[in-house]
């Protein structure tokens, strides 16, 4: 994951490419939530999960998970994560 100036390099696996189509999650509210993140959280596996709301989706909070080599491994909207307007 390199950042440019206006957007992200992102490279996402083969399972978070999936994600994107099969969730409907626009490219735009996953650059957003790794560029401008409600919270992050770094957890043992040395990955890191970006989370922030998408007003564009009911407030719903977007998940995206990036491992320790930079890639999208998965992402979600979290039901676990009130949602926020």
């Amino acid at each position: 994951m390199k950042k440019g100036q206006d957007s992200l390099d992102l490279v996402f696996t083969t399972h978070a490419r999936a994600m994107l189509q099969e969730r409907r999650i626009r490219l735009q509210w996953v650059e957003m939530t790794i560029q401008q993140p409600y919270r992050t959280e770094t957890k043992e596996d040395g990955t890191i999960h970006y989370l922030k709301p998408v007003p564009e989706h009911g407030g719903r909070t977007l998940r995206v998970v990036v491992n320790a080599q930079g890639a999208v491994v998965t992402l979600f909207f979290d039901r676990r994560v009130g949602r926020r307007q």
